[in-house]
């Protein structure tokens, strides 16, 4: 039930980089620690960055393979959901990035395999 095609994906990376930038000024992160503010916004400028290299229809400069775009969306997965326990993140702080990890894990678990013609 893999159905998260590469041009699917292509279509979510900008929203989701530009959301990291801006959500956390909108709700107000940074409450339990400062980093919960910085951490996200340093995330989305890195993932905004990274689509714009990726190798798919809307990388601009297309100089990094989308298998390792998945890749670093995965590790990215993972540190949110790590983060709130390592940075004592609570509250709002807490579940912005165990919300926002476990949807990039989904995304990148949903993935459907490109075939090869």
């Amino acid at each position: 039930m893999k159905f998260i095609t590469k041009r699917i994906h292509a279509f979510l990376d900008y929203p989701v980089a530009i959301a990291l930038i801006i959500l956390p000024f909108l709700l107000g992160l940074g409450d339990s620690n400062p980093l919960a503010l910085q951490l996200s916004v340093a995330t989305g400028i890195a993932a905004l960055i990274l689509t714009i290299l990726t190798n798919h229809h809307l990388g601009l400069i297309k100089v990094v393979s989308y298998k390792m775009h998945l890749m670093v969306d995965f590790l990215v997965a993972i540190v949110f959901v790590i983060a709130p326990f390592i940075f004592s993140f609570e509250g709002m702080d807490a579940y912005f990035y165990w919300i926002n990890g476990i949807a990039v894990l989904a995304v990148v678990s949903l993935h459907k395999p490109e075939v090869a013609v």
